[in-house]
Order: C-alpha cells, then sequence, then structure tokens
C-alpha cells in the first residue's frame, strides 16, 4: 500500500512538472489524488485576496451544480477554518457534521466523508486540497501523510505557478517599456 502512494506521488510531481499551466497542473493533481485514495472526487481551493472566501480552483469527481452550491466562507465553515490554521481534518459525516458549510449540498452529491489538508507556502495557508468518499470511511495514517504530502508539492506548484505569471507580466512590461523608448 505505501508502493501505491509513493508512486502516486511520483506521478504527482510529474504532473507538477509537465506544465506551467496551473489550470491543467491542479486539475491533474486532483484525479490523481482521489484516484489514489480510492476516493469519488477531490477539491483545490484558493484564499481570495482578501482571505475570506475559498474559491474553487481544481475538481474532480464532482457536478457543476454542487461546484455553483456558493461560496465557501472561511468563517462560516468551522472545518475550513481548521485547516486554514494547519490542520489536516476529517470528517466522518459532512451531511451530519456541523463544521462543513453546505451538508444538504454534501448529501445531494453523494459525498459522506472528507479528509481536508492545508495549502501551505512560507508558514501562511493559501488553500486546501479536500478528498471525498462516497461512503462513511476513516482514512488511515498512510492517507493522512500522502495529503499532506500532496499539499505541501501542491502549494510549492501553485506559489511557483504565481511567480511565473508575475515574472513573465513584469518581462511584457519592461520589454514595452523598452520598446517605446527605442521608438521615441
Amino acid at each position: 500500500m505505501a508502493q501505491d502512494y509513493f508512486s502516486a506521488l511520483r506521478d504527482v510531481v510529474l504532473v507538477i512538472s509537465s506544465s506551467l499551466e496551473p489550470r491543467d497542473v491542479l486539475h491533474k493533481i486532483t484525479e490523481q489524488t482521489a484516484r489514489t485514495m480510492g476516493c469519488k472526487a477531490s477539491t483545490i481551493r484558493l484564499l481570495d485576496r482578501s482571505g475570506h472566501f475559498l474559491l474553487p480552483s481544481a475538481a474532480y469527481g464532482l457536478s457543476d451544480a454542487y461546484m455553483r452550491k456558493g461560496a465557501v466562507e472561511v468563517k462560516k465553515s468551522g472545518m475550513d477554518g481548521e485547516v486554514l490554521a494547519g490542520k489536516i481534518m476529517h470528517l466522518k459525516d459532512a451531511a451530519a457534521d456541523g463544521r462543513f458549510q453546505y451538508p444538504e449540498s454534501a448529501k445531494a452529491e453523494g459525498l459522506v466523508s472528507v479528509l481536508s489538508a492545508p495549502l501551505m507556502v512560507d508558514g501562511r495557508a493559501i488553500g486546501l486540497i479536500r478528498v471525498y468518499s462516497a461512503e462513511e470511511r476513516e482514512f488511515s495514517e498512510a492517507e493522512h501523510a500522502f495529503m499532506d504530502a500532496v499539499a505541501a508539492i501542491s502549494a510549492v506548484a501553485i506559489e511557483n505557478a504565481r511567480l511565473h505569471a508575475q515574472l513573465r507580466s513584469n518581462y511584457e512590461l519592461m520589454t514595452r517599456h523598452a520598446y517605446q523608448i527605442y521608438e521615441d
């Protein structure tokens, strides 16, 4: 079993290094994570600039209706607040747990157990990754460790993609400015 997690982690790293397109990379991470853990679905949500909302950034195995259920507000979701504080969280039954913001939507989607891990960069949370199981289940210590590793690698990839986009933007501005000076 541990060997499967090592292989899956290797595959996640290969996916991350294969593209500079964040959407493609994040979608592949959610798919790989859900499949490896034998889960119905997975999501990556990133904090908005205000730090008050978690925005859907990638999803695998969830309906469009579920993804449009409403904004995930950190202060209305006890679970997400704890995850963003740096804690891996497991809910056995999301629909019955008061810390899950949209229990009715989870039930309608057939989501029961969830496991969430924070995406941390320099000691601060930038979002979270979550897997959803269609049946009530416990997640093993190895699964917790796998989620923690995927979250850490994903956070670095997201930050690198942001820095790459910023560098590209700065380079384009600098090039435009230099071209304007040359023409003047």
